[in-house]
């Protein structure tokens, strides 16, 4: 299981909107990064992320799971080569872990989060993941 970072402007998409969308989930759109993309289509069902409020907040306050692999986001112009994938939220963090303090974690210097801050989708390592619960309680 692979683990990884989605990021969202909280007047977008919000972490208690993700929570709202309940079981069944919802669709995780608006990437258009290559990059992000090829993240996307890497993922498998089951995988877990880390919901992260960006601009507002810049703090990891959740976390989501995978709940069906990259299709053709239905937001795209034809054509467009974009994906998505459908997360649900799994549980909120007890403490939300802020940019600040994710910088400070010596530990955590080569996350994605730290060195590509502006990429939308990242990978986490299982290291990262960890050392990353621990600090939001989990």
């Amino acid at each position: 299981m692979a683990h990884w970072l989605y990021k969202s402007e909280p007047f977008k998409w919000s972490w208690e909107q993700q929570v709202e969308a309940g079981a069944k989930g919802t669709f995780w759109n608006g990437v258009r990064n290559h990059s992000a993309k090829l993240n996307m289509i890497a993922m498998k069902k089951g995988d877990t992320g880390f919901f992260y409020h960006s601009n507002e907040g810049k703090e990891i306050v959740g976390i989501v799971e995978v709940i069906r692999e990259a299709y053709p986001d239905p937001t795209a112009e034809p054509g467009e080569p974009w994906v998505v994938v459908d997360l649900k939220a799994v549980k909120p963090f007890l403490r939300p872990v802020t940019l600040a303090h994710v910088k400070a974690e010596p530990r955590l210097v080569k996350m994605s989060l730290v060195t590509s801050m502006r990429l939308s989708v990242q990978p986490v390592t299982d290291a990262e993941w960890k050392i990353v619960c621990e600090l939001g309680g989990l």
